[in-house]
Order: structure tokens, then C-alpha cells, then sequence
């Protein structure tokens, strides 16, 4: 037996590596996009007003404070449950009405606690941000967040 790896063998092993780890790449790419596509995205309930309360959530930079499922700033709470955290699930127009008036009242201007801005939302806009809250807490997360405080 050979006491060194040969050049031959070292390109074998090189590109058989590099085949096996692609194909595993491909296999997972594949399998993720199935999982995102069939099993965790609602489509069926995706909606103009989701749309555009998404567009809500961009124009006014949301995520440069909170996150949304795991993804933005840490500064402010986890918005991908807050449908369910206000009782949406429940009573939704408790939850739309509650969210109405949590953005009406900021900044609330309690000493010590951060602010959050006055938007200046329609009523519309704020309709459409509840549309799309509401949208996000369907989405399967894999028991994402892993507390429910977010």
C-alpha cells in the first residue's frame, strides 16, 4: 500500500467530494423549497390587503426594530405572533381593535421604556397590517419563536 496519496487519487477523492456535497446541496435546496412551498406558506389566504399590509410593514421600516419571525432588529418584540399574543385567534376583531389602538397611542411616554413612533396610520393602512399580521401567524414555524412573549 501506497505510503502517500497520489496526485490521480487526490483529484479522485477531489471531485467525487465535490459531487457528493453538490448533490446533497441539490437535494436540500429541493426538499427546503418543497417544505416552503406546500407546508408552511398559506397560499390560499394570501390576499391584496396582505400585500399591502406587508407594503405597511416596509414603507415604515418595521423591521429595523422588530423582528418578524426570527428575521430583523432585536430592539423590539417578535411580531410573527403577536396575532395570536392579542387573543387574534380567538376574537380577531379584538385583535384588529387592539392593534388600532396600540398604534394610535404611540409614543406611549413611559419614562424608561422605549418609544416607538407615531406612524400616522389610515385606518385602512392599519387594517391592512393587521390582514398581514394575522396572515404571518398561520405560517408553520416550527415552533418559532420559542417562547410566546416573543
Amino acid at each position: 500500500m501506497a505510503e502517500r496519496l497520489t496526485k490521480s487519487a487526490a483529484r479522485t477523492v477531489f471531485f467525487g467530494g465535490s459531487a457528493f456535497f453538490f448533490a446533497i446541496f441539490v437535494g436540500l435546496t429541493a426538499h427546503s423549497h418543497y417544505y416552503i412551498v406546500t407546508r408552511s406558506t398559506d397560499t390560499a389566504t394570501l390576499t391584496d390587503s396582505v400585500a399591502r399590509g406587508k407594503h405597511v410593514w416596509e414603507k415604515n421600516s418595521c423591521i429595523n426594530c422588530h423582528t418578524l419571525l426570527g428575521e430583523g432588529a432585536y430592539y423590539a418584540p417578535e411580531i410573527g405572533n403577536v396575532w395570536v399574543r392579542w387573543g387574534g385567534d380567538k376574537d380577531p376583531a379584538q385583535a384588529r381593535e387592539m392593534l388600532k389602538s396600540w398604534m394610535a397611542s404611540q409614543p406611549s411616554g413611559v419614562e424608561g421604556r422605549r418609544q416607538m413612533p407615531q406612524f400616522h396610520l389610515s385606518d385602512q393602512e392599519v387594517n391592512d397590517l393587521a390582514d398581514f399580521l394575522e396572515w404571518t401567524s398561520r405560517i408553520k414555524t416550527q415552533s418559532w419563536p420559542p417562547n410566546s412573549a416573543g
